[in-house]
């Protein structure tokens, strides 16, 4: 399998945008907006998924609510809207585009004013976007596991960029390691840490496994915190398997019996292979299966230990 195509974006009906609902063609950022200019904004993104009864469910809405809250808190710019009227604004999103599954796009940003690093009276913009998005590394991925590569590009220092934050600009760094190893042959990037610990892919949080104990860079190191990620990690200790978060080595990564890749695009994924070598048997192993397992009866309303992370519309 060569790398994985990525889905072209198929518009919907309507987009929330600064409170309230707007056809998806009339929903634009002038060009004079702050954000295009300097990417000074933060964004998430979160499933809906059609769960066992029929309904559907928004995955862990208010973790990912207030990560937005506190990336705009960590860039210093106010947020117009709360929690609750940005999980109303999901739910009107959601009803008006009349979809069972999708993918939702919360955004807040600096919009237009004045230019230059220094502007503090740009208003804030946020938008609420939905669109139709299936297995972001491919259903093929997900089945049989994703080729990697390390990047030359190495993930933002902690005390560089604000790592903890989903911020709109940074992302420069994730796409210029996911097009190095794209152009390659491969299907997605790992980043190191400027002192050469494994840090996470381009999109998404890594865990390896060895002689049934798992491991993933600590939230101390430069990673983003994923809702995914701990979820994950919830599920690994409800199963008594072991979960360090820990630095590790370029060489434990590829000496691992299993990896795994995590995030809400993402899902689980497993990884078949990291720069040429083959991890473990060069497929899926039993705990990235089993969490694979236990992640989908999550997110379709089968687990009832983990209801409380479904948001029903």
């Amino acid at each position: 399998m060569g790398p994985m195509a990525h889905q072209d974006i198929e518009p919907l009906e309507t987009i929330w945008h600064n409170g309230r609902l707007v056809p998806w063609k009339e929903a634009t950022v002038h060009l004079i907006a702050h954000v295009l200019h300097y990417g000074y904004g933060a964004f998430e993104g979160i499933r809906l998924y059609e769960t066992a009864d029929g309904r559907s469910a928004i995955f862990r809405l208010e973790p990912h609510l207030r990560r937005l809250a506190d990336s705009m808190k960590i860039l210093q710019v106010s947020m117009p809207y709360g929690a609750e009227e940005l999980t109303q604004a999901c739910r009107e999103v959601i009803q008006r585009n009349q979809r069972k599954e999708a993918y939702l796009r919360p955004m807040a940003y600096v919009g237009p004013g004045a230019l230059g690093f220094g502007a503090m009276d740009n208003p804030t913009h946020v938008a609420v976007l939905m669109w139709e998005w299936g297995a972001y590394l491919g259903a093929e991925g997900m089945k049989h596991g994703i080729r990697a590569k390390i990047s030359s590009f190495p993930r933002h220092h902690i005390g560089v960029g604000m790592v903890k934050a989903k911020v709109i600009g940074q992302y420069v760094n994730a796409i210029l390691a996911k097009r190095e190893v794209q152009l390659l042959g491969f299907d997605e990037a790992i980043l190191l840490d400027v002192d050469g610990y494994v840090t996470e892919a381009s999109g998404q949080n890594l865990f390896i496994v060895r002689d049934g104990a798992v491991k993933t860079a600590p939230c101390s190191s430069s990673i983003l915190p994923g809702i995914t990620r701990a979820s994950v990690i919830e599920l690994l200790r409800e199963d008594q398997i072991p979960v360090a978060e820990e630095r590790f080595t370029r060489d434990e990564l590829y000496i691992a019996d299993e990896v795994f890749l995590t995030g809400t695009a993402s899902e689980v994924t497993p990884v078949r292979e990291v720069d040429h070598r083959p991890v473990g048997k060069g497929e899926p192993g039993p705990i990235s299966q089993r969490l694979q397992e236990r992640y989908v009866a999550a997110v379709r309303g089968r687990d009832p230990k983990h209801r409380d992370w479904l948001t029903y519309v």
